[in-house]
């Protein structure tokens, strides 16, 4: 059974690859390991340990924080007796999080304030 903070974890690698545009076979080989093993990690059925989790924020160039962020406390909610709950991001918003990043900061105001307001009226 796949716990669910190995599963955000993996969930996490598969968005920053897809986000640097970087393939499995890529990633995998600057790790020195096969794709069938990332393609463990990133459905969470293999555990990433701490030195290889080290290693993957290397060549992702992100934080190791970064893999756990998403992931806060929510009490009961997870409902795995860990007290916390994953945030799922579906492949439309990772794609729309990676647009967004590519603007820059006076482009990016401007359509924040319009995804904003358009949300509050959302039905």
């Amino acid at each position: 059974m796949v716990h669910p903070i190995d599963a955000h974890i993996g969930q996490r690698i598969r968005q920053r690859r897809w986000m640097t545009k970087l393939s499995q076979m890529a990633v995998a080989e600057r790790l020195g390991i096969t794709f069938q093993q990332l393609q463990k990690y990133e459905v969470g059925a293999n555990r990433v340990s701490a030195s290889r989790l080290w290693e993957i924020a290397q060549v992702l160039e992100v934080p190791v924080a970064f893999f756990f962020e998403g992931y806060a406390a929510e009490g009961a909610e997870a409902g795995d007796g860990t007290g916390a709950a994953p945030v799922v991001i579906d492949r439309e918003s990772a794609e729309m999080l990676r647009a967004f990043a590519a603007l820059s900061e006076a482009q990016r105001a401007p359509l924040l304030a319009l995804t904003r307001t358009l949300g509050t009226t959302a039905p």
